[in-house]
């Protein structure tokens, strides 16, 4: 683009922090910025945000980079947060507060969904699992206790096209977003029979149509005049954090696979068939990319980092000490074993169970709190793997996200898995990942190669490796035997 830096600016939009970087044309970060924005809690697993918080948040970070650069950039390219159910009217603004995918309101509507067959039937037409912060309960909820917010509404979408609407004043939804769990991902178009077995099909005018891959919009009048650029800018919008993450960590061949250790702990491998293994357990859900003939298998689980920080607040510990409470313990952590289920919507991956829950044992008086640290830090281990072999996991495993910082949990993770693990040098992989598809988008595809050529390689270690297979199937067992209680 004539006059530009040639730069490309990715937003990543998360739960709680908008993170912004600029990314020049061989890959490097030339400059990043991030902003909080708030979650607002309430009795009843409820948890919201304030859309025009978030909007703030991303032009306050697309504003700080840019300013960084010598002149405007060539493109900006969006990503976020999935899931949850951001209503809006014809002009972007506001209904009602953005519910956010952490929500556990309709926690009961998805547990009676699952005895009567509900979300048994939707996994057979979507191969979408549903958990309580998806669209299909909340609207349901909403019908029922808010009918005046749907009455309102002209789009019930996400996180990212919400940021897009306001920008460029085009209502669409990338197709990996809109994918659960009505969206049939083979045809990407949304499934009439999903609608209706959830008793919403009068609400699918609100759902926007996914766009062509490698869609191009601009920024509009407004959008231009709140982040300070140029009027007409291109703007690409998704695919949202998920796939955006496993495309920015060089996830590229079937069978590779991507964990990200996140609030949440989210798995994904790369298919090139998304109409296998519907007759399995209803659970996560298979994700468009930007190529038509590929899928990422996904299974985000609930609980990731949020769980290591509830335990280390738990005992009194803060991110700081949880290297030195990880050597304190050895693997297995003494006997103390632990389900890290600890999110009030319950679990969504590799199982749906609104009513899954944490726990702690084999405990004595000998244990101190390194053993229970270290027990959580393996339990959210074994989750992970769980969900990878669920997801058929075959090739490379690459790993981002917060929680990878830490050596200590890299290494257990490595050992639980039984594989060497991949974690890139770039943190901001999401923002990454967007940038990729932006310069595909605006045909000027990148070298990935070279865009992820920098990563640190975590090897698991032999002497460990029967007792995290011992470990496995125990909490296999365990998570067995605690679903009959849960699910009843």
């Amino acid at each position: 683009m004539t006059g530009t830096t040639g730069a490309i600016i990715g937003v990543d939009v998360g739960t709680s922090v908008t993170k912004a970087v600029a990314f020049d044309r061989d890959g490097t970060a030339l400059h990043t910025a991030a902003r909080r924005s708030t979650l607002l809690r309430e009795p009843g697993g409820i948890v919201e945000q304030d859309l025009d918080e978030v909007l703030d948040s991303v032009a306050e970070v697309v504003r700080e980079v840019a300013g960084s650069l010598p002149g405007p950039p060539a493109a900006l390219a969006l990503t976020g947060q999935g899931d949850g159910l951001w209503l809006r009217d014809a002009e972007g603004r506001a209904v009602r507060r953005m519910i956010s995918w952490m929500d556990g309101r309709a926690a009961r509507l998805v547990a009676g969904w699952q005895r009567d067959g509900t979300v048994e039937e939707v996994f057979r037409h979507t191969g979408s699992g549903m958990f309580p912060g998806c669209h299909a309960p909340l609207l349901a909820w909403l019908a029922e206790h808010e009918p005046q917010a749907l009455e309102r509404a002209a789009v019930a979408g996400y996180c990212v096209d919400a940021i897009a609407q306001r920008l460029t004043g085009t209502i669409g939804v990338d197709a990996s977003d809109a994918t659960l769990p009505f969206l049939d991902p083979v045809t990407r178009r949304y499934s009439p029979a999903a609608l209706a077995a959830c008793g919403v099909d009068g609400f699918g005018h609100l759902l926007p149509e996914p766009a062509a891959p490698r869609t191009v919009l601009a920024l509009d009048r407004n959008g231009a005049a709140l982040l300070g650029l140029p009027s007409g800018l291109p703007v690409t919008s998704g695919p949202y954090d998920l796939p955006a993450c496993a495309i920015g960590s060089g996830v590229r061949e079937v069978g590779d696979g991507l964990l990200t250790v996140g609030t949440t702990l989210a798995c994904q491998v790369l298919t090139d068939r998304a109409d296998e293994g519907r007759d399995g357990e209803p659970a996560g859900m298979w994700l468009c990319t930007p190529r038509p003939d590929r899928w990422l298998r996904a299974l985000p689980a609930m609980v990731g980092t949020a769980g290591i920080d509830w335990a280390l607040g738990l005992v009194g510990a803060s991110t700081g000490d949880l290297e030195a409470l990880l050597d304190k313990s050895p693997a297995g952590a003494r006997g103390v074993t632990a389900l890290p289920f600890l999110s009030e919507a319950g679990e969504r991956a590799p199982f749906v169970s609104p009513g899954a829950r944490a726990g702690f044992a084999g405990m004595t008086l000998a244990h101190d709190r390194a053993d229970l640290v270290r027990a959580m830090c393996e339990a959210v281990g074994y989750a992970a793997r769980h969900c990878l072999e669920a997801a058929g996991l075959s090739r490379t495993l690459a790993a981002c996200g917060g929680g990878t910082r830490s050596e200590g949990w890299m290494r257990a993770f490595a050992g639980i898995l039984g594989r060497p693990v991949r974690v890139p040098l770039e943190a901001e992989v999401g923002a990454r990942g967007a940038a990729v598809v932006a310069r595909a988008a605006l045909g000027d595809p990148v070298d990935e190669e070279r865009w992820h050529a920098e990563y640190r390689l975590v090897e698991p270690d032999e002497e460990e490796r029967d007792r995290y297979e011992r470990g496995y199937a125990d909490y296999r067992e365990r998570v067995q035997t605690a679903r009959a209680g849960w699910d009843g």
